[in-house]
Parts: structure tokens; C-alpha cells; sequence
């Protein structure tokens, strides 16, 4: 089996060689890796520090002016050669280590669509959640997974989780529109309408500050978000 994972950056000259480091170094027992990082237009050093590292079996796409991280997914997956796709995000706020576990339902034969979800917890109002904006994130995520349920009628905890995987062949003849962070409700709304199970594992992450440039608006993009939940229940 082979895994194409999909890096979008902008801007993240600060941890994108740390990200590829664990990538490069992750062991998925006898999975193929396939890598594809997308540059959505950085106007940092992120390019130059991915040309310059000595791993080479690394495909970059670069855009030359800033599309939107959907946009940049889908550049991503139209490259993809692998059984199935996950997307990484540059940030280190999810953990490359959470990728194999995710895998095992799918090797097992139990599961085709696999999300990591950070949300079959509490809030965690001594730490992350402890800032408004990030106590408003949680609060707006359950909502946003609570409607999905509703809306598609699959019990899901975590529909904004940025892991997901998926099987290339289900979404080689599925048209996806989104150009921003609306992407994950698009794809989620699409594999449920199409009556795909998808599996939830409990993962952890360590967010990042909107000081250390977390790009997610929490109140814009939940709206958008909503939107295109209730938009795709009804047209594809």
C-alpha cells in the first residue's frame, strides 16, 4: 500500500523542516511514502529551506501567488500517485507519530475513511482552551461536527480534524470547489453524502498560537464552514 501525504505551506519557514524531518523519519511498517509539499505562494524562506535540504524524494508545487489552503490541496492531490491520501499540516500541530495509527483500521480491513479527532475530550480550560479564542475554537468545532451529524447522519466528534484519510479511487471522480479552510466540510459532506463509514481515532495536538501565526479565523471560517455543510446537503 502507498500513503501520499500532502504538505500545503505558507509561510512556515519556522517549522516546515521539522515536519519533513518526522516525516522522512516515520516508520509506517512496510507502507510506501509518497510527499508532496504545496508552497501557496510564501513570500518567506519556506521554498529555499525545502529546496536545500539533501532528502530529495520530495515533490514541490509551488504557487506563485496565495490561493488558499483548499486550493492547495487539491493541486496536491491531482499529483498524488498513492492507495490513499492524508493531509499534514506545516505547523507541527498535528504530530506525524498519530499517522500510523490512523492507518491501522485501513490495513486491518476495518475501515476505508479514517479521521483523527481532537475532540472526545473536555475542554481543556487549564491549557489551550484557557484563551478565549481557543475556548470559542472548541465550542464552535463541536457545533460544527454536531450539525454535520445532523445534517448527514453519522455521528462525528471532530469534521474540522485536519487528519483525514481517504482512499484516492473515492475521490478521483468527486469535484471539489473549496479554495480555503472550507475544504474539510466540502469533503466531509461529500463522503457522507456518499454513504462512506468514517472511522474516528482519538488523537492529541499541540496548537499553535494565533501569535505564532495560525492562519484559521474562528469566526469567519465557522460561518463559511456552516455554510457550505448545509450548501452540500443539498447540491454536490
Amino acid at each position: 500500500m502507498k500513503l501520499s501525504i500532502i504538505i500545503p505551506t505558507f509561510n512556515e519557514e519556522r517549522t516546515i523542516i521539522q515536519v519533513l524531518d518526522k516525516i522522512i523519519k516515520l516508520d509506517l511498517r512496510g507502507v510506501e511514502k509518497e510527499i508532496i509539499v504545496i508552497d501557496d505562494g510564501s513570500i518567506d524562506s519556506t521554498v529555499e529551506k525545502i529546496k536545500n535540504m539533501k532528502y530529495k524524494n520530495i515533490i514541490l508545487i509551488i504557487h506563485t501567488r496565495n490561493q488558499g489552503k483548499g486550493a492547495a490541496v487539491l493541486s496536491g492531490i491531482k499529483k498524488t500517485t498513492g492507495d490513499y491520501i492524508i493531509v499534514q499540516d506545516a505547523d507541527l500541530e498535528y504530530d506525524p507519530k498519530y499517522i500510523h495509527k490512523l492507518l491501522q483500521p485501513i490495513i486491518a480491513g476495518k475501515a476505508q475513511v479514517v479521521y483523527g479527532t481532537r475532540l472526545k475530550r473536555r475542554p481543556n480550560i487549564y491549557k489551550e482552551e484557557n484563551n478565549t479564542l481557543f475556548f470559542i475554537h472548541y465550542f464552535g468545532n463541536r457545533f460544527l461536527s454536531l450539525v454535520t451529524s445532523i445534517l448527514y447522519g453519522q455521528w462525528l466528534t471532530d469534521m474540522e480534524t485536519g487528519y483525514k484519510i481517504f482512499p484516492k479511487k473515492i475521490i478521483a471522480g468527486m469535484k471539489l470547489n473549496s479554495k480555503s479552510f472550507d475544504f474539510e466540510p466540502e469533503i466531509t459532506a461529500k463522503l457522507l453524502k456518499r454513504k462512506y463509514y468514517i472511522l474516528e481515532i482519538p488523537i492529541t495536538t499541540t496548537p499553535r498560537g494565533y501569535d505564532q501565526g495560525k492562519k484559521l479565523n474562528t469566526i469567519k471560517d465557522g460561518i463559511i464552514a456552516l455554510w457550505t455543510l448545509l450548501k452540500y446537503r443539498f447540491v454536490d
